[in-house]
């Protein structure tokens, strides 16, 4: 089937979570992903656990793996002058540029956007610093654990008499940053199909991430009311928490919205109701005596057979999956064929995510596995450029190619 974004070309200088995802959900898409690399400094993904039979490689990432499906690599060195002179050549045949730099690196290597521009006056150049490319902490350095701090995430999560929690994962690499570039992107890439004329960018990841705490900050716009941690708990639903199942750390997530579901789980569960706790507002009220009376009557149950009773009834609930139940356990993402088996040529049969959308006449699952280090510099080199072996081997050998 087709690619939508067959045609496509994109330098790609985007290194770590989520500058990476971003160029691959264009590569999934059928963009031709070049990602520019050295062995000189590594992408830090590459050396990221978890590693395919614990073994460590640059190859064996399954972090790295995951987030630069259907790329092509090359290896350049761009700090010497063939090396420069090569991407300089890339470029001028690409439609996009990409980066998630601190601003001022790419100016130095003699690839900032006024310098691409003469190359390719109609290209796209996407910069995705931390801060974007203006403002007093432009140069801060900063990881999804960092972004979540500053935007207020980190402080809205844990439990209300704990230390800020965060989110487990640098949630800001997986979801906002990655979708609102890659959004972005698409929009400028079709101003130039219309216009003729390329864009430059400037994505602050930080900023993305702010949409994640809308009410948080309308209340505090509107009412000067700064939210704190609550846990599992909603303010307008009870019961509204994570109760224990049967088995080891086995528990399932329950959220009531309204008194018609309260009396469908009391029946599920056999909880006699009281008149007290008929009214969502009553509940609220009195959670904290009425959690242990739902745990008590979870905690000896098969999770799964509970979901489906409470389901069945119309109460919203779900089991606690770990990453196992998620890639093994899971019947609905089996159904939708989400999980994309792909030969790696070094890790061998290997998992990728797809999209968590499908076209109905387009493919969107990833075409290929991630890439080996510089696995296509011969290819690019004398596909794209021109180059013979005797060359290629001159600059392999010169470490420009390396």
């Amino acid at each position: 089937m087709k690619r939508l974004l067959t045609g496509i070309r994109v330098i790609d200088f985007t290194w770590v979570g989520a500058g990476s995802f971003t160029t691959k959900l264009l590569a999934d898409l059928g963009a031709d992903v070049i990602k520019i690399e050295t062995a000189a400094r590594l992408d830090s993904l590459r050396i990221a656990r978890p590693f395919k039979d614990r073994i460590s490689g640059v190859n064996r990432s399954g972090y790295f793996a995951d987030r630069n499906s259907s790329k092509r690599s090359i290896t350049v060195n761009a700090k010497y002058e063939e090396g420069l002179g090569i991407v300089r050549r890339l470029i001028a045949d690409a439609d996009l540029v990409t980066n998630n730099f601190t601003p001022g690196v790419m100016e130095k290597m003699g690839l900032g956007y006024d310098s691409v521009r003469e190359i390719r006056p109609d290209v796209v150049y996407a910069s995705m610093s931390m801060q974007g490319i203006t403002g007093p902490e432009k140069d801060y350095l900063g990881y999804g654990l960092i972004i979540g701090a500053l935007t207020g995430v980190q402080h809205l999560t844990g439990l209300p008499d704990r230390e800020p929690a965060g989110t487990g994962t640098n949630y800001p690499d997986h979801i906002p940053n990655p979708t609102h570039a890659a959004f972005a992107i698409l929009a400028a890439l079709r101003h130039r199909r219309r216009t003729g004329q390329g864009q430059f960018i400037d994505i602050a990841q930080t900023e993305p991430t702010l949409a994640l705490l809308g009410p948080w900050l309308l209340n505090a716009s509107l009412n000067g009311v700064i939210d704190e941690r609550r846990g599992n708990t909603n303010p307008d639903m009870a019961p509204h928490g994570v109760y224990p199942c049967a088995g080891n750390d086995r528990w399932l997530a329950i959220a009531v919205a309204n008194d018609a579901q309260w009396l469908a789980l009391c029946e599920v569960l056999g909880i006699v109701p009281r008149d007290g706790w008929a009214r969502t507002q009553d509940r609220l009220s009195d959670r904290e005596a009425i959690d242990p009376e739902i745990a008590a009557r979870t905690k000896d149950r098969d999770g799964r057979e509970l979901v489906a009773a409470l389901q069945a009834a119309g109460v919203s609930a779900g089991a606690v999956n770990d990453a196992g139940d998620v890639l093994r356990n899971d019947p609905q993402l089996q159904a939708r064929g989400h999980w994309v088996q792909l030969n790696h040529p070094e890790m061998g049969p290997s998992i990728y995510n797809a999209p968590p959308f499908r076209f109905s006449d387009a493919e969107s699952t990833p075409s290929a596995p991630a890439p080996l280090l510089g696995q296509h510099t011969r290819e690019i080199c004398e596909d794209l450029l021109g180059l013979d072996d005797g060359e290629v081997d001159r600059l392999i050998q010169a470490g420009v190619l390396a």
